[in-house]
């Protein structure tokens, strides 16, 4: 590694000796645990964004705290949702109830999609299962909103339900996954299409908005760890039909899935978003919006992917790239991570690493230096092992530069995991500055649990330079679409 590497990174004010200690806090949540990413939205009205999570303890527990608001200011408590199992989805934000204030909608498992009211907290409205079909109703992915399906002038809910967690591995015997419109109001059910291969759906939905009724803009994906499955576009009038069988196959895996939200980014210059995605498998894949042809892929041998590709121009062509981190093993023997940045012209691979111990989440990404070329930040885990060959667990988080390829870490080295959950980045007090907000759970002698978690927001002095366009899960914007 170059000293003038190092020399540069650390002054984007990276290092903790440039974090003011003023704005930034931590929040520890005893007790629970998370899969969720943040979501930042001003919930009270006091110019600072608020903090917005998925909660729970472990499947099939209640939880009095299954969602959670906390004031950006200060990490206090604003509100807190109780459900019947985990809230591991992200949150979508939009105002229904007209006060200018946006309302949260949040996933999770055993069918739980509530919509609470964003300053109040009050619930205003849980999906009710309906009796006549309850067994074929499991997991609720990330919702996003669609125009209006059922003219009453206000926009409805898409999203993806299925999922058996009390299913052995490489066992077909699955419930059938769906795509389902709510009501955004109330959440009545309005349409629900089954999957056209008959398989099990995990992936959340990538909708592209601004399209036809006609155009295939909406990215879904069947099968999982250990099943086959098959990577989907489709238009949102065929689910309003309550028939996939249009919907065009993109791409197949003979012995695993597609877990991962995809990506709608424009990598042709051809002014139409593209489809980018990862299999679980450990491929990267890129396919043409419109002609749906495939237009370059990666393989990764030896890992497999729960994450979604993060996009940023990383190189100078100024065509969008991607940065994927894999995990290496074969579920669940997973222990190492690898990471990748591919140029998204043409697919080659133009970095390589391998940072940190298990983990799931995906990278932000934004211009930490003002050369017009975007940097890449990724929480991580680390292992150490004492004498006695007790293992202890450690988070972080790393900067990555790819004019260099340069790779700085934090400092923070806090105790237990970050398993899933995306970082957000972004100014939350409109200063200029760049705020980073990521959670993990405290527990440092075990990485799955639900036995406490601990929020942070980390205020830095680095100077904000241009559209952060993918601070958090799924993008700026939450719905997996990159406009350049």
């Amino acid at each position: 590694m170059k000293l003038k590497s190092i020399w540069i990174f650390l002054a984007l004010a990276i290092s903790t000796g440039n974090i003011s200690a003023q704005q930034s806090w931590a929040k520890v949540l005893p007790g629970i645990g998370s899969f969720s990413s943040p979501r930042v939205a001003d919930l009270n009205d006091d110019s600072v964004g608020d903090i917005i999570l998925g909660a729970g303890r472990a499947e099939f527990l209640a939880c009095d705290s299954a969602v959670i608001a906390l004031d950006g200011k200060t990490g206090e408590l604003l509100w807190n949702v109780s459900a019947r199992d985990q809230i591991f989805g992200s949150a979508t934000l939009e105002d229904i109830t007209g006060d200018g204030i946006p309302d949260v909608f949040i996933n999770g498992r055993s069918a739980e999609l509530i919509a609470i009211n964003g300053k109040s907290g009050e619930v205003i409205w849980r999906f009710i299962v309906p009796e006549s079909d309850k067994k074929e109703w499991s997991n609720f992915y990330n919702p996003q909103f669609i125009p209006d399906q059922n003219q009453d002038g206000k926009e409805d809910i898409l999203v993806s339900n299925g999922g058996d967690v009390l299913a052995e591995p490489h066992d077909p015997n699955r419930a059938i996954g769906h795509l389902v419109i709510l009501d955004g109001q109330n959440g009545a059910l309005i349409s629900r299409a089954p999957m056209p291969d008959g398989k099990e759906i995990y992936m959340s939905v990538a909708v592209l908005p601004g399209s036809s009724p006609n155009f295939k803009n909406v990215v879904f994906g069947t099968g999982g760890e250990t099943l086959a499955g098959n990577l989907y576009v489709c238009s949102i009038s065929e689910i309003r039909s309550g028939d996939l069988s249009g919907a065009v196959k993109l791409d197949s895996s003979a012995t695993k899935g597609f877990v991962a939200p995809a990506a709608w980014v424009d990598i042709n210059n051809d002014g139409i978003h593209d489809i980018v995605a990862n299999a679980y498998d450990g491929s990267l894949l890129a396919f043409d919006g419109k002609t749906h042809q495939p237009l370059w892929k990666v393989k990764v041998p030896g890992t497999e992917a729960y994450s979604s590709p993060a996009i940023g121009n990383f190189n100078k062509d100024m065509i969008p790239d991607f940065f994927v981190s894999y995990s290496q093993g074969v579920w669940p023997e997973i222990s190492w991570s690898r990471q990748l940045m591919v140029n998204g012209s043409n697919g080659n691979i133009e970095y390589e690493d391998s940072l940190g111990f298990y983990q799931m989440t995906s990278a932000v990404v934004a211009d930490l230096n003002g050369d017009g070329q975007d940097e890449v930040i990724l929480p991580i885990n680390t292992q150490v092992v004492n004498e006695l060959q007790a293992k202890f667990f450690y988070n972080n988080i790393v900067a990555i530069e790819f004019t260099e390829n340069v790779a700085v870490e934090l400092g923070l080295q806090n105790e237990g995991s970050s398993i899933s959950s995306t970082p957000w980045i972004g100014d939350l007090d409109n200063n200029g500055f760049l705020d980073i907000v990521y959670l993990h759970g405290t527990d440092a002698k075990q990485t799955y649990t639900f036995d406490g978690m601990r929020v942070n927001r980390i205020d830095t002095k680095i100077p904000i330079s241009g559209k952060i366009r993918w601070g958090s899960y799924m993008g700026s914007k939450h719905n997996g679409v990159y406009n350049r």
